[in-house]
């Protein structure tokens, strides 16, 4: 059984006094199941955008939701951490599937989550050629997968951040192995079609933010694991994500980097927009060393039979070496003081 969420007196009743009105309560349930706008909650609860946002504005003062900006959208989706945040799920478990408020509400999310897999699948549609020309040049996705799985292994993972997450197949991979997750990308449609995929696959402990990966809108030190998903091959400094990427872990985080190892096809420069053929094992293990980081290890995964031709997917997983190393000066102290 979890244990109970303690608040002070004081901070129980902010907490209720926020939670406790129809029109709150049910905008808690509905972000609750994921990412929603304004636009989409006006539409479900048939209120004004006024009212509304009223609501809402009340919910972020109690801290219960959090609220980020996307271009010219705000989203808005129940906080994962905090004790409050906590009590309000608790609530939430409580209430009946079968009443009918609830049951209306929970019509028109789904109307809305369908709208949005419309958009996302139109948009997939006009480029799944290219994708899936780039697919059949490496290794199979399912080997990948696999080789990401063993690699990471089965402890749970707290909090998992990946950088230019795509479709969002990380996330949802990895699912069942973190308690939180945020995926950024700087393309607006392609967390679109995150969004659907993780509404389709009914994860509600991860969300997707618009950012650029080289300046990232979060605190630092804060992530178990942070991935890199055939991303660096776009950028001219990739060294720049890397760093990035080092600072938003945790003491003892790993580092994955999942990309292209060096080839020649030049081709897709022009046709796919890569901007660097590959990585060497030398060149990414300067880069994750300069930015502080033990390199653990790195793994080649060819494409089809050998000899054939095709695109080398190589895996590096590194980490920071701050917990190590504090455990190990514990460790000294105590033999001297032994």
């Amino acid at each position: 059984m979890a244990e109970p969420v303690r608040l002070g007196l004081d901070a129980l009743v902010d907490v209720l006094k926020a939670a406790g009105e129809p029109t709150r309560l049910r905008l808690l349930a509905l972000l609750a199941a994921g990412d929603l706008t304004v636009t989409d909650l006006t539409e479900i609860l048939g209120q004004s955008q006024p009212r509304i946002s009223r609501h809402l504005k009340l919910l972020g003062e109690a801290e219960l939701i959090d609220r980020y900006q996307e271009g010219a959208w705000a989203y808005f989706r129940l906080k994962q951490e905090g004790k409050a945040a906590s009590l309000v799920r608790v609530l939430l478990q409580h209430s009946s599937e079968n009443d009918p408020v609830i049951q209306r509400d929970g019509e028109r999310l789904s109307s809305v989550k369908r709208q949005r897999a419309e958009r996302a699948q139109a948009y997939f549609s006009r480029n799944a050629a290219e994708w899936d020309e780039l697919r059949r040049l490496h290794a199979a996705d399912e080997e990948v997968d696999a080789a990401v799985i063993k690699l990471i292994g089965n402890q749970p993972i707290h909090s998992l951040l990946d950088l230019g997450t795509g479709t969002g197949r990380i996330l949802q991979l990895l699912s069942g192995l973190y308690r939180r997750a945020i995926g950024v990308d700087a393309s607006r449609d392609m967390l679109s079609v995150a969004r659907a995929n993780l509404d389709k696959s009914g994860i509600t402990k991860a969300s997707v933010r618009h950012a650029d990966i080289l300046n990232l809108p979060f605190e630092g030190q804060d992530f178990d694991l942070v991935t890199i998903h055939q991303v660096l091959h776009f950028f001219d400094q990739p060294e720049i994500a890397i760093n990035e990427a080092a600072r938003m872990l945790a003491p003892g985080g790993r580092l994955m980097v999942i990309d292209l190892a060096p080839h020649g096809l030049e081709y897709l420069r022009d046709e796919h927009a890569h901007v660097r053929l590959g990585f060497s094992h030398q060149s990414m293990s300067d880069w994750l060393r300069k930015a502080g980081l033990d390199v653990e290890q790195a793994v080649d995964l060819h494409p089809g039979q050998p000899g054939e031709k095709g695109l080398t997917v190589t895996i590096w997983l590194a980490r920071d070496p701050r917990r190590l190393m504090a455990s190990e000066s514990a460790g000294t102290v105590l033999a001297g003081e032994v």
